[in-house]
């Protein structure tokens, strides 16, 4: 069962990461971005992660599509709430 507040705190901190993330042009601030949303994924509910990932491997731990699993994450979230 995935309970309101772990999809609150997943979506608080996904979207407010998000929009750093896509309006920065820092290569070192987007990789300590895909750093933290990588170790905040490790600790996620598991039903919750597999919900929002779509049954991707490695979602939001793959560098080349990090900014499109952001974007898809925060939209199933949001939908969640």
């Amino acid at each position: 069962m995935i309970i309101r507040d772990s999809i609150e705190t997943a979506y608080s901190f996904l979207h407010q990461k998000r929009n750093v993330y896509i309006h920065s042009s820092l290569d070192w601030q987007r990789d300590d971005i895909e750093y933290a949303i990588e170790n905040y994924v490790n600790s996620m509910s598991p039903e919750l992660l597999e919900r929002i990932s779509d049954g991707k491997k490695d979602f939001l731990k793959y560098h080349q599509r990090f900014e499109e699993d952001i974007t898809n994450a925060v939209a199933q979230l949001e939908s969640m709430l």
